[in-house]
């Protein structure tokens, strides 16, 4: 190993263990030098993770979320070029760590936050129009299957996180404990702004199919149990419609 080599190797090792640079390879000056460097990366890393999860920091307080940012950065030191990326595992890190987190609520909304910041980065797609939608034969309806934009997410949740992390991000000051709530929130882009819908079940039971490609027939079978026979067609031809509104489908097939 070159003299360079054993340097680089060094450098890093004390960078990511956040341990003084030993080396006789540097001066004092060089070694004082890498001191303040070995500061401003963890500072940089914990910049990172509040423009990621920016409710966050805001409920648990600087100092609870600045611990665990400390040790999320020993656990998982960055890996990616872009800082963008920085914190994919941070919502497993906190389902493991529960020391480190005052309330559970916290852990939702982190996923939250982590979706939203997916669907804002997901891939464009040209959105379907009611006006394509209602040129399909009554005759094709029933094998009709649709496609979500890319950036639909579906959380599945244990708390009522929606609200906090709307009047959090209004920088409204009254902030209400949250609710136990187990349901499922959706979330997806349109245009350039992400969304976010908590969803009743019935609902969540529709976007579960689309999901898994269940042909339009295949769904109004579904929606028979709860609504009935007679309801079910009318039914789902609502919920597609709201979701068509939404900018939650962009493209369908029929099956052949």
């Amino acid at each position: 190993m070159t003299q360079l080599e054993t340097l680089q190797s060094q450098f890093q090792q004390a960078l990511l263990v956040d341990q003084p640079l030993v080396s006789d390879l540097l001066s004092a000056s060089g070694v004082a030098q890498f001191g303040v460097y070995r500061v401003a990366y963890r500072a940089r890393l914990r910049a990172a993770l509040r423009d990621n999860f920016e409710v966050l920091p805001l409920v648990m307080g600087d100092d609870a979320f600045d611990a665990l940012a400390h040790a999320y950065i020993n656990t998982h030191p960055s890996s990616h070029y872009s800082l963008r990326w920085y914190g994919h595992q941070l919502c497993d890190f906190m389902a493991v760590n529960h020391a480190l987190v005052d309330h559970p609520a916290m852990l939702d909304l982190a996923r939250m936050e982590w979706a939203l910041r997916n669907a804002f980065d997901a891939a464009p797609a040209p959105l379907l129009t009611s006006e394509a939608l209602v040129a399909v034969p009554a005759q094709e309806w029933a094998d009709l299957q649709f496609t979500l934009h890319p950036s639909v997410q579906l959380l599945s949740l244990q708390w009522a996180v929606g609200p906090i992390w709307h009047v959090l991000k209004s920088a409204l000051d009254e902030v209400a404990p949250p609710e136990a709530l187990e349901h499922h929130m959706l979330v997806w882009r349109l245009g350039m702004n992400t969304q976010w819908k908590s969803l009743s079940q019935a609902e969540t039971e529709f976007v579960q199919g689309l999901q898994s490609h269940h042909t339009f027939g295949q769904q109004c079978e579904s929606l028979a149990v709860p609504v009935g026979e007679d309801q079910a067609a009318e039914s789902a031809v609502a919920l597609i419609s709201e979701l068509l509104k939404a900018g939650v489908i962009c493209a369908l097939l029929t099956r052949t």
